[in-house]
């Protein structure tokens, strides 16, 4: 049986639990736990994707057999991860997402099966969004899809996936927090000043700042004197300066590229951390109120009202705009991987 790097099961367990809880949920229900409440994806061998399901009778590990058999390689993940969650969808009797629907020929493949999605030249723009059968694919599609490889490349999560296991402390947690602050004190400005444009409408309701409920959260965890306790790491102030440096641009399509990968990642694997270190950690709300979207109303209708106003921004943008979009996109979740490195090398003290 094959062990993937750590790095690899941390790149894959993370993008599924950020991007696509929904799907893990499904997978859950699907495959032996038709009442789970919650599923995060866990670990990915050879065999098998492992996934911890909550349900009325507490919590359970789930091993899901690969649908294609053994796998041996980081390309297969994807493939056999869209094959189980079309597998779901079939016995639950779901119609699947179009991009994970059974594919036309031609589609993914003379066989239609469901590959990975175009990765960026390693120098230079991500290519151009492609079209399918029907028409341009949508602006959300194109996105989530292009940036598959950016999830998975997650060198130096440990320190996140440490969080993420209820194996990190209370200090990695506050450390975290404390850089959440940073990124978003530059996001939230930019945010606040695009409030009027058009072009921002539709991403940003009042309901979504965080700034508010990060300051009680160190409060909380830091004491009335936290600004005095917190600082940047070097790759959360370069991410800051680079929020800013897109908004000194007005390039409002590029601040919707920052705020996509931060923000839907709050709304999806974010609730697995807040569930997460609020139970070790015996916080009752305090401390953990950044991951509360509970003013929003539902989540999964915000957020597809969210992709929705992606797909209506990416129609009116040309091909090598969407492109520089994807490109700003791919730029976040590395500077985000980056944050994380930092993190793990001031907690080992290098």
């Amino acid at each position: 049986m094959t062990d993937f790097d750590e790095t690899v099961v941390a790149g894959v367990t993370g993008h599924m639990n950020g991007d696509h809880a929904d799907d893990n949920l499904l997978i859950a229900r699907a495959f032996g736990h038709p009442s789970a409440r919650t599923s995060s994806m866990v670990g990915v061998t050879g065999s098998a994707g492992v996934w911890r399901v909550t349900d009325d009778d507490g919590e359970h590990e789930l091993s899901v057999p690969w649908p294609g058999g053994e796998i041996g390689e980081r390309p297969e993940i994807r493939r056999e991860v869209v094959r189980l969650y079309r597998d779901a969808c079939a016995r639950l009797g779901i119609e699947p997402r179009e991009e994970h629907a059974p594919a036309r020929r031609g589609r993914h493949g003379d066989h239609g099966s469901a590959g990975p999605a175009p990765a960026a030249p390693a120098h230079g723009r991500a290519p151009a969004p492609a079209s399918s059968d029907a028409g341009e694919i949508p602006f959300s599609q194109v996105l989530r899809e292009g940036t598959w490889s950016d999830h998975s490349d997650s060198e130096g999560a440990t320190f996140m996936e440490d969080i993420m296991r209820g194996t990190g402390t209370l200090e990695d947690y506050i450390d975290l927090v404390a850089q959440h602050f940073f990124m978003y004190e530059a996001l939230e400005a930019a945010a606040d000043r695009l409030v009027d444009d058009p072009r921002f409408a539709g991403f940003h309701p009042a309901a979504l700042s965080r700034m508010g409920a990060l300051e009680a959260d160190l409060a909380h965890l830091l004491g009335e004197e936290w600004r005095e306790r917190i600082e940047p790491v070097p790759a959360t102030a370069a991410y800051a300066a680079r929020i800013r440096e897109i908004d000194a641009e007005d390039w409002v399509p590029g601040v919707v590229a920052h705020h996509y990968t931060r923000y839907l990642g709050d709304l999806s694997g974010g609730q697995m951390i807040a569930r997460r270190v609020a139970k070790q950690h015996g916080l009752d709300g305090r401390g953990v109120a950044f991951y509360d979207f509970a003013a929003l109303g539902g989540i999964p209708e915000f957020k597809q009202r969210y992709r929705a106003a992606l797909d209506a921004l990416g129609a009116g943008l040309d091909a090598d705009e969407r492109a520089r979009v994807l490109d700003e996109v791919r730029t976040a979740y590395r500077f985000n991987t980056e944050v994380f490195v930092d993190l793990g090398r001031a907690k080992a003290g290098v």
